[in-house]
């Protein structure tokens, strides 16, 4: 038997071999030391007893899944919505980033527990957890809107050679051409160290910034929320996309998965959330930076006239230089490079999960055909769409936008339902308070596409109706949240009782008192981490399915309809700025 230079075991095989019995782990690939761009790590090593500069090497190993998908949410469509919002709206929009700080943590940081419980994919876990039936609608969504995703990044990658001068028949080809042979290499430290490259030419977006000579002042009163020119469908629509382009759900599919193939362990997940806060703080500068460059960089003639990223680096250009302007230019490249590079693995990663096909890094081509086959085919496709006419692709790329953030409250909720699954991530299951966070965020994001369907139906509703409408949303979400406290606290007393009958004649509050028995913090603490430190996802297919009670089958089925009629909605709010 051959073996990778990293110390991995070379099958020929066509199946998924098991990496062990006992676990949810499938591929041999996803065992093995952390091969990282900056380092390595052994697949027994620990941080117990090592120096800070020692932890540090170790994190600078772990680090890459939380910054590349962070990175990629900076992708085309990104820098479109973002410079769309900053020429139109000035920095009156920035309070929407600030906001979405806490969704992106929160959500990633639940997948960050999944992929390194787990060993397995977003999709394989969906469909595992909750049938084919759920898991179709998850994976349909996200391979319809991450193949529009990549067709955005392909018409970024036209629209930035564009500006030099090379035609789109040289420069999308050229451009797929280079991502799949990237991904194509059989190495996760190669693709890996590929990523950090594009990743570090971002560090011109702060001259690109300093050159447009930014208000402190304006963009400080930009934090405080506001509705400029008036709460309306149009406005929802551009906040409904930074949404989406910021917290998009295809993220938490990358991540997880490429959690997995890189091989973190429970051990390293403090190191991971580390990465997961790295990536988050880039993401925010150069979104910021993005809405400053044509909040400050255009003339105020320009306000309202967005048509395309493209546009914008010419416009730049006209008012700042050509330096200006071809430093929008290379950034809007690179970001394209990266998201199509990350939503196409995003994708190829859920079919492996779904057809139960090899899909890692570390196999070559012949040893993971079906994995190289399908990247190779969704970027022939998305860049085959990328030439169509201009002004339909321009629109096409806030809409795309658009419907990710239409659909994430359908991902985060399949999310937080796999985050309280005790049979699949154990002691690391959610907290209350991380209950109650995410519960917020679903609810939040619900109420902010409800608003996008009733200004699509009624455009001559009213700034105040919509306020009203948000205030009545967050009383009912309030409620409901009671509701459902008060439903689980009388489960969680139904299971006592029935505790106490097993033990033989105790009365419930024995019971209780019997179970809550006084604990100091740090006794608790280090329960907890052994505990922890032991546990890995049982092998899926051992574990009883979870039953749905009929309220939540009920309350899944509703989502699911009102999201597929919230589509649609923004579909038809495209075609009538595309009509005009």
């Amino acid at each position: 038997m051959a073996f990778f230079s990293n110390g991995a075991p070379r099958r020929t095989a066509t199946a998924p071999v098991p990496a062990d019995a006992t676990t949810a782990v499938l591929d041999s690939a996803h065992v093995g030391d952390i091969v990282g761009a900056l380092g390595t790590i052994r697949q027994d090593d620990t941080d117990s007893g090592r120096s800070r500069w020692q932890r540090f090497r170790m994190l600078l190993a772990v680090i890459g899944p939380g910054l590349i998908v962070m990175v990629g949410d900076n992708d085309a469509g990104g820098m479109a919505t973002y410079a769309q919002a900053g020429q139109n709206y000035g920095m009156a929009l920035v309070w929407t980033l600030v906001l979405l700080i806490p969704v992106l943590y929160v959500n990633q940081e639940m997948v960050v527990r999944l992929g390194a419980v787990a060993g397995v994919g977003h999709a394989r876990l969906i469909f595992a957890r909750f049938g084919r039936f759920w898991g179709a609608f998850s994976v349909g969504d996200l391979f319809v809107v991450d193949a529009l995703t990549i067709v955005t990044e392909f018409i970024g990658v036209s629209m930035a050679l564009g500006y030099f001068g090379l035609p789109k028949w040289v420069s999308v080809p050229v451009a797929a051409v280079l991502l799949f042979g990237v991904v194509a290499g059989g190495s996760f430290r190669r693709w890996e160290r590929f990523l950090f490259t594009l990743i570090a030419i971002d560090i011109v977006m702060f001259p690109l910034a300093f050159m447009v000579h930014p208000s402190a002042a304006a963009t400080v009163r930009g934090l405080i929320p506001s509705f400029p020119g008036g709460l309306n469908s149009t406005l929802l629509l551009i906040i409904v996309a930074i949404v989406g382009t910021t917290v998009a759900p295809w993220q938490l599919f990358f991540q997880q998965s490429n959690i997995v193939d890189k091989r973190i362990t429970p051990r390293w997940i403090r190191y991971e959330r580390v990465d997961l806060w790295v990536g988050i703080v880039v993401v925010m500068i150069g979104a910021v930076a993005i809405m400053a460059a044509t909040a400050f960089g255009l003339s105020p003639a320009d306000r309202g006239a967005f048509s395309d990223a493209g546009a914008v680096a010419h416009g730049l250009s006209g008012h700042l230089g050509t330096t200006v302007g071809a430093m929008f230019a290379i950034l809007l490249l690179d970001a394209s490079l990266i998201g199509a590079n990350a939503v196409g693995l995003a994708t190829t990663y859920t079919l492996g999960d779904t057809l139960g096909k090899r899909h890692s890094l570390h196999w070559k081509m012949s040893e993971a055909p079906a994995f190289y086959a399908g990247y190779a085919l969704l970027l022939g496709a998305a860049a085959a769409v990328a030439f169509s006419p201009d002004h339909v692709l321009g629109l096409l790329t806030q809409g795309v936008q658009a419907l990710a953030g239409v659909l994430l409250p359908s991902a985060t909720v399949f999310l937080v339902l796999l985050c309280n699954d005790r049979a699949v991530l154990g002691p690391w299951v959610n907290t209350t308070r991380q209950n109650i966070v995410a519960g917020i965020i679903v609810w939040a994001l619900v109420l902010l596409s409800l608003a996008l369907t009733a200004a699509t139906f009624f455009p001559h509703l009213s700034t105040a109706s919509l306020e009203l409408g948000f205030g009545a949303g967050a009383v009912t979400g309030l409620l409901g949240g009671v509701a459902l406290a008060v439903t689980r606290h009388r489960g969680e007393r139904r299971g006592v009782e029935r505790t106490a009958v097993e033990l033989g004649g105790l009365d419930p509050d024995q019971v209780e008192e019997l179970d809550s028995t006084p604990l100091s913090r740090s006794e608790r603490r280090s329960i907890l981490a052994a505990d922890r430190d032991a546990w890995r996802t049982p092998a899926l297919e051992t574990l009883e399915r979870p039953a749905f009670s009929p309220l939540r089958m009920a309350g899944m089925i509703a989502l699911r309809g009102y999201l597929a009629l919230a589509v649609v909605l923004v579909a038809v709010k495209i075609v009538q700025q595309i009509g005009g």
